[in-house]
């Protein structure tokens, strides 16, 4: 029988899944229907459609461990899943320290002749660097196989067999190698968000003195995506942090503190993308949407399962359009997905 915050560990992960899957999918879905009704995406549209699949496909990963977790499955059938989590973490990743430096080049007011050039080549920057990171996070996937698959086989025995002794003494190599991989992203996502945070910062505060208590509406604006920055920035380090007391498999398995870094890791893809559409007036403007038809589709439920549409309800106009059709979706997913123009 599984003890009870087992079963709440496994909860939490279940609500995780579907809050992640859910952020990402509008992110995508948005961004598809911009594609097909524009017949282009722009650079930022492409960077954050990459970011969110991999992160689907990370969440697919992260609750499959979760459940290994909770019934004890066995390891061979494990490897595999394991061998694709780290492939889309490190995607994500390095997708994730891309958009970093796409806001930091666009938002950041710096006026550095290297950073001019930046700004305005990090558009057409972005295919080539989506592709890039592709080619080289395949790399030890491709070409050392054999030993990405022998530390993923080591990392699930001392995850679920820590008194295993089979411990090969080259794996610990490997894992520290492929671990300071990790690392690259993480310098990239740091030196932008950093850069972002100072530039922002500081010109707030000329702002702030400048309109000498007067209330300036884009100080508010600068204010909030400041915030942004520092939530992105805590997500992704405790990420790391996770991430290196799992692999340090300090922790025994099951345990609190085990149980509790597993759900650390895997609050950032889902919170990160979640943070992405609440900062975002397209996108939260679609999400709001989406909920409220929705609610109303489960009020026409409710109230008279034969009906094809609810009845009149006063002041619930939005509702109503919302359930007459179903194509209402497609249509508030014509939106764009940034308030700055991809394309500058």
């Amino acid at each position: 029988m599984l003890e009870f915050y087992l079963i709440i560990h496994f909860l939490f992960s279940v609500i995780q899944f579907f809050i992640g899957v859910l952020a990402n999918s509008i992110i995508v879905l948005v961004n598809g229907a911009e594609l097909i009704k524009q017949r282009k995406m722009i650079p930022l549209a492409l960077l954050l459609s990459c970011l969110a699949m991999s992160r689907i496909c990370l969440q697919l990963s992260v609750f499959y461990i979760n459940w290994a977790i909770v019934s004890l499955i066995e390891v061979p059938l494990l490897v595999e899943n394991f061998l694709i989590f780290m492939f889309v973490n490190e995607l994500g990743l390095w997708f994730a320290s891309w958009l970093g430096v796409f806001y930091c080049a666009k938002i950041a007011p710096i006026a550095h002749p290297l950073f001019l050039w930046l700004k305005m080549r990090i558009s057409k920057l972005v295919p080539w660097l989506i592709l890039g990171s592709l080619l080289y996070t395949s790399v030890p996937f491709v070409f050392y196989s054999e030993r990405t698959w022998l530390l993923s086989q080591q990392v699930l025995l001392g995850f679920f067999y820590p008194n295993a002794t089979t411990q090969i003494k080259e794996t610990s190599a490997i894992q520290v190698a492929f671990f300071m991989r990790l690392f690259l992203p993480l310098l990239i996502f740091l030196a932008s968000a950093l850069l972002l945070i100072f530039s922002l910062g500081r010109h707030a505060w000329q702002m702030r003195n400048t309109a000498m208590g007067t209330s300036v509406p884009s100080t508010g604006v600068h204010m909030r995506s400041l915030l942004s920055v520092l939530s992105f920035l805590v997500l992704c380090v405790s990420h790391y942090m996770t991430a290196a007391l799992l692999s340090s498999q300090i922790f025994k398995p099951r345990s609190l503190m085990f149980l509790f870094c597993i759900l650390v890791f895997g609050s950032y893809p889902s919170g990160h993308s979640t943070i992405l559409i609440l900062g975002n007036p397209k996108l939260k403007q679609i999400a709001k949407k989406l909920v409220l038809h929705g609610n109303c589709c489960h009020w026409k439920r409710k109230r008279n399962p034969g009906l094809d549409f609810p009845f009149p309800l006063i002041g619930h106009t939005d509702q109503q359009i919302a359930c007459k059709d179903v194509s209402f979706c497609i249509c508030v997913l014509g939106f764009g997905t940034f308030s700055t123009d991809g394309n500058k």
